[in-house]
């Protein structure tokens, strides 16, 4: 039997959970706006980490649609599907880059995506309590 939780623990989880939201929202506003920015890279990606060519154009439609998908995210709108869909891609990027973890002492910044999969995978868990500053 679960005890409830008070009130003053409602709100420091809330805060919490807003805190992560804005943290992985930050990140994934910013590979957002590199298609944008520089399709070239986002196209290079693609195509050494999942073996898939693109052209700007596709870039380009991926960045209209990733950022539609973060703005929902962040406002906390239909969040088992874009909590979901943001833990989704951040796993799928984050075990594309395997062999980057294989030589770990060379690709330090790849470790940062650990981290972040977990606050994602928290997020989703949670999602239900994560009320703070969101769109119902």
């Amino acid at each position: 039997m679960s005890q409830a939780l008070s009130t003053d623990t409602k709100n420091r989880l809330q805060c919490a959970l807003v805190a992560l939201r804005l943290g992985v929202f930050i990140v994934m506003f910013m590979w957002t706006m590199d298609k944008f920015v520089n399709p070239g890279h986002t196209a290079k990606v693609f195509e050494i980490f999942y073996g898939i060519a693109s052209s700007t154009t596709i870039v380009y439609i991926l960045g209209a649609l990733q950022l539609i998908l973060v703005l929902s995210f962040l406002a906390g709108i239909k969040k088992r599907i874009t909590y979901g869909i943001i833990l989704l891609m951040h796993a799928a990027s984050t075990f594309s880059a395997y062999n980057q973890y294989m030589d770990g002492f060379n690709n330090l910044l790849f470790f940062a995506a650990w981290p972040m999969l977990a606050a994602c995978f928290a997020l989703y868990l949670l999602r239900d309590e994560d009320v703070k500053f969101t769109i119902k």
